[in-house]
């Protein structure tokens, strides 16, 4: 979706929406409106129960001389920045596959801020991305149609609000075409192939492990996974230095494995073809990387992604098999399908080895028992520090990419204790994302600062959001890239 910023509206736009405040659709101001177009919009406001809710959207056809204009109505509810990047989606939404090419939104007397004018046109340009790739006899009127958005009349300023916001929406492209590619196009060295060449020219500086790396270092948790499946699995790392020299100051790691069978423990049949996005963790730190070094974020961040796929060969791992990770900690495998922690805890490892770092997040679609717990309203935060908790939360809240806090403690820790290794890769049925991440903070140095999301309810809707299509979210880019920008630039 291109958007565009513009002074004034072209007097020949043939698509012209206008933003309305809650219950302020009698006193709207419609600039270049006639009297005779105020009046069927107003009727047609009331007939379709409009009253400027945020996110929701009435439309009239209006005759202007010789033509006619087709004009919206965009609640943005209390005006608060939020609700117009909802209106930006509903949009977009409403006209993407209608026929119209382009549309310009209106903002002159709005009141709108440069932020509000700016999230506008992410909430457009979002809601407008769709993965056609595979759709060879797509109807026409399935076929999307709109390809530009203009924002004129926007306050001063919206432009350049606007250029941090289209750096967020390029990273959460990438993150949902990742998460949207079936298995047997993206696995773990065409994960690594797809970002490198989606990185080229940004200033990323890109690490690759392959298998006998990882052997050489000893990372048994992780080549467990993945010595069931004909892929091999990768390692890889992007460092953005725009903080200039010295190590990161923080580390962003992901759960990328690329399909999902469970292993010899296998997942039922129905629903298996979802673990396509079993690395939209992965996904999320690629994403969140992108965006980063897009805007030229002034901080030092690593991101790394664990890349493997989970099959259940003759080779495949074993319930009860026991393996040594990089750290040197043992662990049985109890469950093979509890394999996203076992990919985590070696590349929590590598990181805090190779590149000193003093704050981690990793991000994993780890646990059903998380979607049990919080649906596909927030994202699992787990933490070490009260005070990396309180910031992620509120980035979480900020950016729209919610999350709520769980417990961690002795109590948890120990029902993943091992009778025969030190620890085992599952505790019982109760508080199995606790036990999950308790599993992670083992391999967590002392004096680093730790959290974890569970991200499974989030990477994947089954319905449309406000900035999204069914399908992939590309959720975790927004909070990640908010947590850097609030708490690692100066």
């Amino acid at each position: 979706m291109k958007i565009v910023f513009a002074q004034s509206r072209a007097p020949e736009a043939e698509v012209v929406a206008f933003v309305v405040k809650k219950d302020d659709v009698a006193a709207l101001a419609l600039p270049g409106v006639d009297a005779g177009a105020r009046a069927l919009l107003a009727a047609a406001a009331s007939g379709q129960r409009f009253e400027g809710e945020a996110g929701t959207v009435a439309e009239a056809f209006v005759g202007e001389g010789q033509g006619v204009t087709r004009i919206l109505l965009l609640g943005v509810g209390s005006g608060d920045d939020a609700a117009y990047e909802r209106a930006g989606g509903a949009l977009t939404a409403k006209l993407l596959t209608s026929g119209a090419t382009d549309a310009t939104v209106d903002l002159a007397g709005s009141g709108a801020t440069a932020v509000a004018a700016a999230r506008l046109a992410a909430g457009a340009a979002q809601r407008g991305w769709r993965f056609d790739e595979y759709r060879t006899r797509l109807p026409e009127k399935q076929k999307p149609t709109l390809t530009t958005v203009t924002i004129a009349a926007a306050p001063d300023g919206a432009e350049a609000e606007w250029t941090t916001r289209d750096a967020v929406t390029q990273g959460l492209a990438l993150t949902r075409t990742l998460v949207t590619l079936p298995a047997n196009i993206l696995y773990p060295e065409s994960f690594v192939e797809r970002v490198i060449a989606d990185a080229a020219g940004l200033g990323l500086e890109i690490e690759v492990l392959d298998e006998a790396a990882m052997h050489k270092l000893g990372m048994g948790a992780l080549l467990g996974v993945a010595q069931g499946s004909r892929r091999a699995p990768r390692l890889l790392a992007m460092r953005w230095n725009g903080a200039g020299a010295g190590d990161p100051a923080l580390a962003l790691v992901g759960k990328g494995v690329t399909f999902d069978t469970g292993g010899i423990s296998i997942k039922p049949a129905a629903g298996m073809e979802d673990m396509k996005w079993d690395m939209g963790g992965a996904g999320a730190v690629a994403g969140a990387m992108k965006t980063l070094a897009l805007r030229k974020a002034k901080a030092n961040v690593i991101g790394v992604c664990g890349l493997v796929e989970n099959m259940p060969d003759g080779n495949a791992q074993r319930p009860g098999d026991v393996v040594t990770s990089m750290s040197g900690q043992t662990i049985e495998v109890i469950n093979t399908d509890a394999e996203g922690r076992l990919v985590l805890c070696d590349c929590v490892t590598w990181v805090q080895k190779t590149h000193n770092v003093k704050t981690i997040v990793d991000l994993a679609t780890l646990t059903g028992a998380m979607i049990i717990s919080l649906g596909s309203e927030y994202g699992g935060l787990f933490a070490n520090d009260d005070g990396l908790a309180d910031q992620l939360l509120a980035a979480g809240k900020a950016s729209g990419d919610q999350l709520w806090r769980f417990p961690l403690g002795d109590a948890y820790n120990k029902l993943i204790d091992s009778p025969i290794a030190d620890m085992k890769n599952v505790g019982p049925r109760g508080a199995g994302s606790i036990t999950a991440a308790q599993f992670i903070q083992r391999f967590v140095d002392e004096g680093v600062k730790w959290a974890h999301l569970d991200i499974a309810g989030m990477v994947w809707a089954d319905k449309d959001g406000a900035t999204w299509a069914k399908g992939a979210t590309g959720y975790g880019v927004r909070v990640l890239d908010r947590f850097v920008a609030e708490n690692f630039e100066g």
